[in-house]
């Protein structure tokens, strides 16, 4: 897999710290602080500022296919995907679109434009039914002002997206559909015992979407991929053959 990228490339080229007693710390407070925790992004925050935010997160529930946030719109909150995934897209005005990014459980989206004020720049888009906890600017900002290893985590999360949409320019620039889908692939992979596997569901349209091409052209690169034995489906997850 890992040499069909290669070929590619060769081919085009201060809140209160203090905290009370979990007895009087209401339930739902609790399981909000609990989630939170769970956060890399607010890995650093002491307990009580934890909890605050936890005070004031607003859990939500959306279905699949619904518009979280739409672009253009104020920003007004950061959200937090507790669980279930969504996509991260733009539109041009013949409404073709772009997917920018995927979002699994775990990670947050919407703190850009709480930082420069600007609107929301893209579409983020449940994929399944999704568990939100939703932060007020408010809050968000004033738990910035009081913390240094938040705004540590901020800036490692926006440089993270940063190297990402430069990978993503490079292979765009300098790879043929092969090698964008090959490296896509590898991007959604995780480890498991030493073999890369793609536990999450993907669509081959998203895919499509995903590295600027089309739906035919995707399902018959990873069709060639399957025949040439660079992956498998396996249980309902891809399997990947990495050099």
């Amino acid at each position: 897999m890992c040499h069909i990228i290669a070929r590619s490339n060769r081919i085009n080229t201060p809140m209160n710290q203090g905290s009370v007693s979990a007895s009087q710390v209401p339930a739902s407070v609790r399981s909000g602080q609990s989630l939170l925790q769970t956060i890399p992004l607010f890995a650093g925050l002491p307990v009580g500022q934890i909890e605050q935010l936890a005070r004031m997160a607003i859990p939500r529930k959306v279905a699949r296919h619904t518009t979280i946030v739409r672009a253009g719109e104020s920003t007004d909150s950061l959200f937090v995907l507790v669980t279930g995934s969504a996509k991260v897209l733009n539109r041009d005005d013949e409404g073709r679109e772009v997917i920018l990014t995927l979002l699994s459980a775990g990670e947050c989206f919407g703190e850009m434009g709480l930082i420069d004020g600007s609107p929301r720049s893209a579409d983020v888009i449940a994929n399944e039914a999704c568990q939100l906890l939703v932060i007020a600017k408010r809050e968000f900002t004033k738990a910035l002002a009081d913390n240094f290893d938040l705004c540590l985590s901020i800036m490692k999360s926006l440089v993270l997206r940063l190297r990402e949409a430069n990978r993503k320019i490079e292979s765009l620039a300098l790879m043929d559909v092969y090698g964008r889908v090959a490296k896509l692939l590898l991007d959604l992979s995780v480890d498991e015992n030493g073999v890369r596997v793609i536990r999450r569901k993907v669509s081959k349209q998203d895919m499509a979407k995903m590295v600027g091409a089309s739906r035919e052209m995707v399902s018959r690169v990873m069709k060639d991929l399957e025949s040439s034995g660079y992956i498998r489906v396996e249980d309902g997850r891809i399997v990947l053959k990495v050099d």
